[in-house]
């Protein structure tokens, strides 16, 4: 059997594919897309207060923000994810029962929380300060300055940021089969990796990665977008528009 016969065999057996497209479509990238999902939106919240408490002016805040972010960043996520979905399953079990699920988006969002803390706190001191001190002289208190001024700006500067951690999230959500999940919560990882493991070849498993390639694709050109929009700034009579409006409030 000559070299390409082999390779043909090992990643192109279209019966195969074909085989485990519907369950891919309608279980595995349904899973894999409410774990990236959930866990941004969870890890978004969770992120902005990490980032908020790093930029305390408070050591008893900023200190446990740090220590987080350290631990969570530090730590391989296949780690983080069997420590908290099995150390934590015998006391959640009473409230869904024996389900990973809902760990393993909980392990995601923590993991998340400590990257996008560090991409907001980023986006938030790069935020010049005479931003806040024109809040201040205008009458705002520091925090309502901070929320209400500096913050919005910090975020908009980093959204190519965040939309990358989606995109690692994506790819991060295949390392929850680890946690033993049930049929029907099997993202795409599992689905492909299963249908190899039977079919005796890696073409589910190469299907698998083109599910992946046709979500994460677009989202990193989505990026580029969004970074060479904010590189550009936005036209200047725009601009005027915004601020004529603001006065007008």
């Amino acid at each position: 059997m000559d070299i390409w016969s082999t390779l043909n065999d090992t990643f192109l057996d279209w019966e195969s594919m074909k085989a485990v497209l519907p369950e891919m479509l309608k279980v595995g990238l349904v899973n894999t897309l409410i774990f990236a999902a959930a866990s941004v939106v969870l890890g978004t919240v969770l992120g902005m207060v990490v980032a908020v408490m790093g930029l305390s002016r408070r050591w008893w805040l900023r200190w446990p923000a740090k220590i987080y972010t350290d631990i969570f960043r530090g730590l391989p996520a296949i780690l983080t994810i069997l420590l908290i979905g099995q150390g934590l399953s015998p006391i959640t079990r009473q409230w869904w029962g024996p389900n990973p699920y809902p760990l393993g988006i909980l392990a995601l969002s923590l993991i998340a929380a400590a990257y996008i803390g560090e991409i907001f706190r980023s986006g938030i001191q790069s935020v010049e300060k005479g931003q806040l001190e024109a809040s201040r002289a205008l009458g705002f208190s520091y925090t309502s300055g901070m929320w209400l001024v500096v913050i919005p700006q910090g975020v908009r500067r980093v959204l190519p940021a965040l939309v990358n951690q989606f995109i690692a999230l994506i790819k991060e959500s295949s390392l929850v089969y680890f946690l033993g999940l049930l049929a029907s919560q099997r993202e795409l990882f599992r689905i492909g990796q299963d249908a190899a493991a039977t079919n005796g070849n890696l073409s589910p498993l190469l299907l698998a990665g083109i599910f992946y390639l046709i979500i994460t694709v677009p989202l990193t050109h989505l990026v580029n977008y969004f970074d060479k929009r904010l590189r550009e700034g936005r036209p200047a009579e725009l601009e005027v528009e915004e601020l004529t409006h603001a006065d007008h409030r």
